[in-house]
């Protein structure tokens, strides 16, 4: 068991918290509006604090989960960081969906100050990390990756090492390329098979069996189907995801033509009023 703090209480990182808590190991939690961070430990057990700085003290490992770079500076490097009550040997493991460049920005900082970095990036939405079967992509020092994935895995059924710092983010670059991708296409399926007269939830069940299968169409297709949007992800986070992928795709010259796109349908989505549906909601704007 460990001792660990958990920055960042949001759909994600307050179930993931309490994965810890109830694996046995000590938490610490932090968040930026106390009442979230006070309704865990009553929840939960453990402790909350009033900075990153002070839930970090004197812990093996803190895990952050929140917004975004300027987000993750803030609880690490920003005044009341983190990063400056670690103590040499421990480790920082961050599960926000970032960009490589601040990775390798907080890898160095970490190194240079004698202590850990792993970025971490999870798949599997708030579903996944209540039920505690998070996707954790992870960039690193082997040597460090060693000592945090069986902590991990208390919220985890795929932890991987993906190579040095960025590489967690990287690879989850990928993974949002993917799905922005498939649930085009499902919308367009789902669309065209509502058109064409046919019964949507027979024609999911026979194609969801052969090549056209996804998780998306297992989890989403009769959800869009109904018009139900509000399963976790929001469009929103996906825009801000995007985002990322396609300034990294500037730098190394990556083509995405149909990641550019589906950027833009979202923001119709966003226009429609659905900044805060899931990602599924692209069939929406099919249907205006």
């Amino acid at each position: 068991m460990a001792k660990v703090a958990f920055l960042g209480l949001g759909v994600m990182g307050y179930p993931m918290a309490g994965h810890l808590r109830a694996k046995g190991h000590e938490v610490t939690v932090y968040n930026r509006s106390p009442a979230k961070a006070q309704a865990w430990v009553a929840q939960h057990g453990g402790v909350s604090a009033p900075t990153p700085a002070d839930a970090a003290k004197g812990q093996e490992i803190v895990f952050a989960c929140v917004g975004n770079d300027d987000d993750l500076r803030s609880v690490t490097i920003g005044e009341g960081g983190a990063f400056a009550a670690m103590e040499k040997g421990a480790i920082f493991v961050d599960h926000t969906t970032a960009s490589a460049n601040v990775a390798r920005e907080l890898d160095a900082a970490a190194t240079a100050a004698g202590f850990g970095f792993v970025d971490a990036p999870v798949s599997g939405g708030q579903a996944g990390a209540e039920n505690g079967v998070l996707t954790v992509m992870c960039g690193g020092a082997p040597e460090i990756y060693a000592r945090v994935e069986p902590v991990i895995a208390a919220f985890a059924r795929m932890c991987k090492l993906m190579g040095p710092a960025g590489s967690g983010q990287l690879t989850k670059m990928v993974n949002q390329i993917c799905i922005a991708g498939l649930v085009q296409g499902l919308s367009e399926g789902v669309h065209f098979a509502k058109r064409a007269g046919l019964d949507v939830e027979a024609m999911l069940e026979v194609i969801s069996k052969g090549a056209a299968g996804s998780w998306q169409m297992e989890n989403r297709g009769k959800t869009m189907n109904a018009g139900k949007f509000d399963f976790g992800f929001a469009v929103d986070w996906m825009r801000k995801d995007l985002g990322i992928v396609l300034d990294e795709a500037r730098r190394n010259d990556a083509t995405l033509p149909v990641t550019a796109l589906v950027d833009q349908f979202y923001a119709d989505v966003q226009k429609l009023g659905g900044g805060r549906w899931d990602t599924s909601s692209l069939l929406k704007r099919l249907e205006k």
